[in-house]
């Protein structure tokens, strides 16, 4: 069976040398000391390796099964969902008035992390929900958020979110999906939605849906698209539960992973919905929830290449094959481990490099999160606007990558099911696809997030790097190691961006044709300066006597790699970039 061990240490170096969380003019992070943050994370990790992790391979070979209407879910997810439930994490950072821990998002962002590495799919159920708990919380009523919020805060309720149609996916406008008014203030609600997440499961009392659709009469196309709350039992005034809506499943689709998440279609026949926020407003108030669940899934992309890495050291230091070029290292054995040769140490090398990164990336996105809702700061909310789509497009396609290199290093066991590293891979491919498939993230990073407010936070962001790097001269290493490459893959960056203002407005598809490779070039020199970051954190504890030398020095070292080997991508990027649209654009339709 798969092995996973929560990486509290690496959790609480990001959280404390690194972003500083106790030192923050942030709300609630005065309260973030060390043995606060590690109680919670040590406990965090003993949920999620004894009673997440056995379940992922049920999970996996069990599916969800759909019998007279009903979704069944896994053996076991019922207990583990009890579990979660008593154990507050359902509630961690969740508004104090509605019965929520009020910690914040931070927090809750490590704790998710050991729950989606020990079981995504699991995790999906109570992820979903925080989504639109936290859709409702920003756009609902107070009647609204007073019936829904206490028993979605606990889980006794789930959420999901619903947008997608058959014949409509990312261009929402063409949806069908209507809302027609009636007397008493609600709507009746009908239409087909399809890939809904925990559409329907066994799990809780409740399922409350939130559901895109077009009010007859509104304007065309999306500007024309309502939310409302359809439930799949309505909720009487004293909070009971009442009638059964006519809301139901047409069927459990079959998917490649994830397979223990039930992953619905969803028949809506006059469903009774209430509307939330406003009137032709709707995506204003669902986006509210999909950024939020975009943080989410760049998190899953490489927590699934975390527990995937995991278990490729430990086979790589186990299984033995072939001998050292160097000389023997297990000369007392017929051959050497795997974790001898060069080829292996330059995989794990790879995954260790980004998932660190990964990580520190994702933890200061939502620290950026927290600042923007608790401090009111526009910057950090520009800031993270713009860093969402690197977060989900890029942490996705880099987090599958490396969970099929970690595949790669069991060689032909890495094919079998019974190892567990095909399920990783398979789980963490849909991360690329869900909640706006990652070509469209890059079409938002640079058709609408790189002018935001004038361009403001892009410059921004270059000059952060640009003031890291001048803060920290003097160092010569860290300065040839670190703030060397940093500055050149900035550079590249910054000249890509100057390409697309010279040569997009003539011929937008230069831009276009560009936007994928530059969500890579940004998420390299957002790693970058993360690796930086850490890399002067651990300098700055051993200078300082930390006793855990070998944590350091091997976070340094980890970061040099990955400075020497895995940033110079950006000129990569750039010569794609600088290629134009020519190449792409060549054929014609017909040609391919």
């Amino acid at each position: 069976m798969p092995i996973y061990t929560a990486p509290t240490k690496d959790m609480q170096f990001i959280l404390h040398n690194v972003l500083k969380v106790s030192e923050q003019d942030i709300p609630g992070f005065d309260e973030l000391d060390p043995d606060f943050t590690g109680a919670v994370l040590e406990e965090a990790g003993k949920v999620a390796t004894e009673v997440l992790l056995p379940l992922n391979v049920v999970g996996d070979t069990e599916g969800c099964t759909l019998e007279n209407g009903i979704v069944r879910t896994p053996t076991g997810f019922d207990a583990a969902f009890k579990a979660m439930k008593d154990g507050g994490w359902t509630a961690m950072d969740c508004d104090p008035e509605y019965g929520g821990q009020g910690l914040p998002y931070v927090m809750n962002t490590a704790a998710q992390e050991a729950f989606v590495s020990a079981n995504m799919a699991f995790n999906m159920y109570q992820g979903l929900t925080h989504g639109a708990y936290s859709a409702i919380h920003a756009h609902g009523s107070d009647e609204q958020k007073a019936m829904y919020l206490p028993k979605m805060v606990t889980c006794e309720w789930t959420g999901t979110m619903n947008l997608t149609e058959p014949h409509c996916g990312t261009d929402l406008g063409l949806m069908r999906t209507k809302a027609e008014p009636q007397e008493d203030g609600s709507y009746a609600v009908t239409g087909q939605k399809i890939f809904i997440s925990a559409g329907d499961h066994d799990l809780s009392e409740n399922i409350i849906h939130l559901v895109l659709a077009k009010i007859p009469g509104g304007p065309e196309g999306i500007k024309g698209v309502s939310l409302f709350i359809v439930p799949k039992f309505i909720v009487n005034e004293d909070g009971s539960l009442g009638d059964r809506n006519p809301v139901t499943v047409g069927k459990i689709e079959e998917k490649m992973g994830i397979h223990g998440n039930s992953t619905c279609v969803m028949n809506y026949d006059g469903a009774k919905g209430y509307l939330i926020g406003e009137m032709h407003k709707g995506m204003r108030a669902m986006f509210t929830m999909m950024n939020e669940a975009r943080l989410g899934v760049g998190l899953q992309g490489y927590a699934q290449a975390e527990i995937a890495y995991q278990n490729a050291v430990a086979y790589a230091n186990d299984r033995l094959q072939g001998r050292d070029v160097t000389g023997a290292k297990n000369p007392d054995g017929p051959a050497d481990p795997l974790i001898v040769h060069p080829d292996i140490r330059r995989n794990l090398m790879d995954q260790k490099s980004f998932v660190e990164g990964a990580r520190a990336f994702t933890y200061w996105g939502a620290y950026l999160i927290d600042r923007a809702h608790k401090n009111e700061d526009k910057a950090a909310d520009g800031l993270i606007s713009l860093m969402t789509p690197v977060i989900k497009g890029f942490l996705t396609d880099k987090g599958f990558e490396y969970a099929t290199a970690a595949q790669q290093v069991y060689g032909g066991h890495g094919y079998i099911e019974e190892w567990g590293m095909s399920q990783y891979a398979r789980d963490a491919r849909i991360a690329m696809i869900y909640e706006g498939a990652n070509g469209v993230q890059a079409l938002d990073l640079v058709g609408r997030k790189l002018a935001q407010d004038g361009g403001k936070h892009v410059m921004a962001f270059f000059e952060m790097v640009k003031t890291f790097a001048s803060e920290n001269k003097g160092d010569e290493a860290f300065e040839k190691d670190f703030l060397d490459p940093l500055k050149a893959a900035s550079k590249d960056l910054q000249a890509a961006g100057m390409y697309f203002m010279q040569n997009g407005m003539k011929n937008p598809n230069n831009a276009l044709s560009g936007s994928y490779d530059f969500m890579h070039m940004m998420g390299h020199v957002c790693l970058g300066l993360m690796w930086a970051r850490m890399a002067k954190a651990s300098m700055e504890a051993l200078a300082n006597g930390d006793s855990d030398t070998d944590f350091h020095e091997t976070k340094i070292a980890t970061g040099r790699y990955y400075m020497a080997r895995q940033l110079p991508a950006t000129g990569m990027h750039l010569a794609r970039i600088n290629s134009g649209a020519d190449t792409v654009m060549a054929l014609d339709a017909a040609s391919f």
